[in-house]
């Protein structure tokens, strides 16, 4: 069995692994196997013998997704992700060899935040990602739609009167409900609706992402006029990028906690490369053990800020980056 094989089947099985040997083992291979990765710990002259911590391994810029094709190894991709983006901005390319992981992982996630899938009806507001199309969500959700079983259709584009009908027919059949969607879409629907239905009993959950169609806000604003709309007590959030193939969950409040192939640390926001225990504000690094098939260690453009619980928020983004469609509302 070759090592992504192996890894895959590791991170797949029931039992639990230890992330931080898991991980470094990723990273020595990686670092011989992805071209532009190693170029660029050759760049910055690491000894891959004296990295030793999770701390201590360097962490490839989110950039290199749209400059170049990072992949470990070769193979003919299942799939190619593409992030979203304006017509005047490169899009970033995720290559995956197996999206029978993907799907895999992603729902041991989901699941372990909310339970099986079968026991939902998944609702999508996700307009702008099926207009572009190569979306990861989109992919992620098709999925699920389809592990539900259910009857009802699941995405929607702007007939909010067929997905409050699909609702109430999933209640009905005594079904809990997802309404999954980016952050616009779920605000224009929370607008249509006054507060005048009940949603208690429904998973409200944006993606973030205004793109370009509302005007930006911070997360408190806009989680209060969605609860406003709704009539719910929390809204929930998912964090994710066409980057990574884990996902993390917000069950309010906009703290998050990473899937079980996740952990997020912080960089100083002067000082890319410390990532000493001290910092509890700062840019966010994602070990996504998932990513097997690209790059496993990525520098995002996100800050962050972290609790000593393992939980996370997302305070914003670099003032250079791109605004893309995950949680990236300043608190």
């Amino acid at each position: 069995m070759d090592f992504k094989t192996h890894h895959a089947s590791l991170l797949c099985q029931q039992e639990p692994f230890d992330f931080t040997s898991t991980a470094l083992e990723l990273f020595r291979f990686q670092a011989q196997h992805n071209k532009v990765y190693r170029q660029y710990l050759d760049n910055l002259h690491i000894d891959l013998q004296k990295v030793q911590t999770l701390e201590q391994i360097p962490f490839l810029p989110i950039e290199f997704f749209k400059e170049q094709q990072v992949t470990t190894g070769e193979f003919e991709p299942e799939m190619v992700f593409y992030s979203s983006g304006t017509t005047m901005q490169a899009r970033s390319k995720h290559l995956v060899s197996s999206l029978e992981l993907y799907y895999h992982i992603s729902q041991r996630i989901f699941e372990s935040f909310y339970g099986p899938l079968q026991g939902y009806v998944v609702l999508a507001l996700l307009p702008s990602y099926l207009e572009q199309g190569g979306s990861s969500l989109v992919a992620m959700v098709d999925y699920f739609i389809k592990e539900t079983g259910q009857q009802e259709e699941g995405f929607y584009l702007r007939n909010h009167t067929q997905l409050l009908q699909a609702l109430q027919q999933a209640r009905g059949r005594g079904k809990k409900v997802l309404l999954i969607g980016v952050s616009y879409a779920l605000l224009d629907l929370a607008e249509e609706l006054q507060g005048q239905q009940d949603f208690t009993d429904v998973v409200v959950m944006e993606t973030g992402g205004m793109k370009g169609r509302r005007r930006e806000m911070i997360r408190e604003e806009m989680h209060a006029q969605l609860k406003q709309g709704f009539n719910v007590t929390a809204i929930h959030s998912e964090y994710g990028m066409t980057e990574l193939l884990s996902q993390g969950y917000s069950q309010g409040e906009g703290i998050f906690w990473p899937g079980y192939t996740m952990r997020v640390l912080l960089r100083d926001l002067n000082d890319p490369f410390d990532m000493s225990g001290n910092v509890r504000s700062g840019g966010i690094n994602v070990i996504d053990l998932a990513n097997v098939d690209s790059c496993a260690f990525i520098e995002t453009k996100d800050i962050g800020r972290w609790h000593t619980n393992g939980s996370f928020e997302v305070l914003g983004r670099f003032d250079n980056s791109d605004i893309r469609g995950c949680n990236l509302l300043v608190s």
